[in-house]
């Protein structure tokens, strides 16, 4: 039950990236993420006081509910903030989300400590009633400094979107990538208590050195995506296939034959954040000129579709990790289940390379027949005066 009520909230916010990136131009950009603000904010404190409902079916069901309407939420404000940044920053579209993850990555650091002490010091409620205030307090701020946006409604669907080869593939990235972040929620800290008797405060440090990576990287990957375009498919490609061996050595895996030490983990997840910043940053950009190149109009609407579809992909990870791993790390063990899961980045790295460079391969016969018969026309017209 407490699965599924986890679990629930990737799959609403599924739902509601899809639903508010088609209507992004209908609802405003600018409301929508107030709106998604004011909700997170006000279910996050009505969590907090989910202790007072009486026990049972009642129980289980408000927390249901709260976890559904928290995922509308936050699905409103990831959707409506991607594609604000992306439409005032368009020719930064990479630095600028790659310096939002710097905050992102802040958060998983500060959030269990902070957590853990207010837990500690105040009881259950104050966490998330702190938390809920906060992001509450900050409603009044946002709408005196964002920008209003108004565009048309444009005439393509997530379908035509997802449909695209290139789109398509990278969707796959995109799940693959967070299902090995979700991988690691539920069962890395029982496998580092379980494997180097750490004491339970000292789990989360564990953690930090994957957030603290991707937090750094991120934005120096966003930048060089911007700066570079042509870099951003290899960075792409080679972010998952370092990604994949770094799960193969979470472990170990048995067949490497290396004995599993404490220092070894926190290295391979620092390399991980990095090849995670490398791999997830360029998706949005990559997408996003794919669906222009496709004849998708350049605005909003466009923006809020790639949005949508970058967080319900997001979200479906989020869904498949947690509950793959528990399975394998259940009847295989910890290091065979991060083997299993590292395959995945490295299937999509693979089949992504690969695509690629066909696109290469296409595009260098079509430039040919082109020169060849600019000489022709070049040959043609002088000939005349030679004579």
């Amino acid at each position: 039950m407490i699965g599924m009520i986890f679990g629930c909230y990737a799959l609403f916010d599924l739902l509601a990236s899809l639903v508010f990136g088609k209507y992004l131009v209908h609802i405003g950009a600018k409301f929508m993420f107030v709106a998604g603000m004011f909700v997170s904010g006000g279910v996050t404190v009505l969590f907090g006081i989910l202790d007072q409902v009486p026990d049972g079916p009642i129980f289980i069901t408000m927390c249901f509910l709260v976890r559904i309407i928290d995922a509308l939420g936050f699905g409103a404000v990831i959707t409506a903030s991607c594609s604000i940044l992306a439409k005032a920053f368009p020719n930064h579209v990479a630095t600028v989300l790659g310096s939002l993850e710097v905050f992102s990555g802040l958060g998983l650091v500060i959030g269990p400590p902070l957590g853990g002490f207010l837990y500690q010091s105040f009881g259950y409620e104050v966490p998330f009633i702190f938390l809920g205030c906060i992001v509450l307090l900050m409603i009044p701020l946002n709408i005196c400094i964002l920008p209003s946006y108004e565009s048309d409604p444009g005439e393509h669907s997530f379908w035509k979107l997802v449909t695209l080869p290139k789109v398509g593939l990278i969707a796959f990235v995109i799940v693959s990538l967070s299902s090995c972040f979700g991988f690691l929620d539920p069962i890395l800290s029982l496998f580092v208590l379980e494997k180097f008797n750490l004491p339970t405060g000292y789990v989360g440090l564990v953690f930090l050195g994957l957030a603290l990576s991707y937090a750094i990287s991120s934005p120096l990957f966003g930048l060089l995506s911007d700066k570079m375009p042509h870099l951003r498919k290899w960075l792409l490609v080679f972010g998952n296939l370092i990604t994949a061996g770094c799960y193969m050595l979470l472990g170990p895996v048995p067949f490497l034959h290396i004995k599993s030490q404490l220092w070894l983990l926190v290295l391979i997840l620092v390399i991980n954040g990095i090849s995670a910043g490398m791999s997830i940053i360029p998706t949005f950009p990559e997408i996003l000129d794919c669906a222009y190149e496709n004849g998708f109009e350049e605005g909003l609407s466009t923006l809020g579709l790639v949005s949508g579809l970058v967080g319900a992909m997001w979200s479906v990870g989020a869904f498949i990790g947690p509950m793959l791993g528990g399975f394998l790390y259940e009847k295989i063990g910890f290091e065979w289940a991060a083997a299993i899961q590292g395959l995945w980045a490295l299937i999509s790295g693979i089949v992504m390379g690969l695509f690629y460079l066909l696109e290469h391969s296409r595009n260098r016969r079509r430039s040919k027949p082109q020169n060849i018969l600019g000489t022709e026309e070049e040959q043609s017209a002088l000939l005349p005066n030679e004579i």
